[in-house]
């Protein structure tokens, strides 16, 4: 289905959030990109991966605290995909896109393709957000986890609010052996026709993968004094723990109570404007809180992430009003979660209303 943002309503809202926003940074005379705080939290996050890398491949710890570094070095790598990675893969990061460049090939640390992203993610999701069978990205895992009412309900789903975390932590893992590859060779994601792509890509593709495996399974193996299973283990605790954080994260943006799943009608579409559909479909979660806003890069905000996806995530705090007036200005919705932990009970209980027959019409 081709699918088309109608605005019916004729609706302002995002001409006048847009020059609000504007006015912001021109009276404060601020670039929308990284300032200095920025920089050095991303100076911090890549840091301390390289440290603990470099820790673990010392060889001078015991296979216990190996494995507690493997898995901070999981939980670093989220931290740089939400914080450096994904805002230089918008272009948010520098006026330079060069630089953008340079800090959106971070995501190979993760083990994640930046090329395949950008289409699945700035493309698509961004584009169709929490649209079956256009957003992919709501695609958590076909056949177990059930978002959309027009999936046919499984008798396994029942269960699916206590199983989906576990499925979360197979996410990084999934990014490194399988989804890249299915993304990339896949004819259609969407709307978008993903059959031609650059030779360029194809070739780093592959060779990123090698060098993933060489550096985190095979040069470990090599260097340090563990047996195939231990290092084995340690791979795993890595991506289980980036997987999980991740997971957890990108869901609690989309998929809670309160958020739209709209289902678009043959031949006309979504009946109301992009922006409009963004504020619909989009949650944030722990909005006040600095740790958040710290370690989750802005996307605790999701919903300023979502209307402006090119502002470096810096500034997102200083958006939230702006964005959340004029929202209440046109009478539209403004979706949060106060904390972490409401979000994440919401999810839960959203995913237990999808999983039980009797409740799939109120859904």
């Amino acid at each position: 289905m081709q699918l088309k943002f109608v605005n019916t309503t004729r609706s302002s809202f995002f001409a006048t959030l847009r020059q609000r926003v504007d006015a912001h940074f021109k009276e404060q005379g601020l670039s929308p990109h990284a300032n200095g705080p920025m920089w050095i939290k991303a100076g911090l996050f890549l840091g301390g991966y390289l440290l603990l890398y470099g820790l673990i491949l010392s060889n001078q710890f015991g296979p216990w605290t190996m494995l507690a570094l493997a898995a901070g070095l999981g939980a670093l790598a989220a931290f740089i995909g939400f914080n450096v990675s994904h805002d230089a893969l918008h272009g948010a990061f520098s006026s330079h896109s060069w630089v953008n460049k340079l800090l959106g090939d971070t995501f190979y640390l993760l083990g994640a393709n930046p090329y395949v992203w950008k289409i699945t993610h700035n493309m698509v999701h961004h584009t169709y957000t929490n649209i079956p069978g256009h957003d992919e990205d709501i695609e958590i895992a076909p056949g177990l986890i059930r978002v959309d009412t027009d999936e046919p309900l499984r008798p396994w789903q029942r269960y699916q609010h206590w199983y989906a975390f576990a499925l979360y932590s197979l996410a990084s893992l999934s990014w490194v052996f399988r989804k890249d590859y299915l993304k990339f060779f896949k004819r259609q994601i969407g709307q978008h026709d993903n059959s031609v792509h650059p030779r360029k890509q194809y070739f780093m593709l592959f060779i990123s993968k090698a060098a993933y495996y060489f550096f985190f399974l095979l040069l470990p193996y090599l260097v340090l004094d563990l047996a195939w299973w231990q290092i084995l283990t340690g791979f795993l605790a890595i991506h289980l723990v980036e997987g999980l954080i991740l997971g957890l994260v990108f869901q609690l943006a989309h998929v809670v109570e309160g958020t739209a799943f709209p289902v678009p009608i043959e031949g006309v579409g979504i009946q109301e404007a992009w922006a409009v559909h963004q504020l619909r479909t989009t949650a944030n979660f722990a909005p006040r809180s600095a740790v958040a806003a710290f370690f989750c890069g802005g996307l605790n905000r999701q919903i300023e992430h979502h209307l402006f996806p090119k502002v470096c995530h810096i500034h997102y705090p200083a958006l939230t009003e702006i964005v959340k007036q004029t929202a209440h200005d046109f009478n539209l919705p403004y979706l949060e979660n106060p904390s972490f932990a409401s979000a994440l009970h919401s999810h839960y209980r959203l995913l237990k209303k999808l999983g039980r027959p009797s409740e799939v019409s109120a859904s």
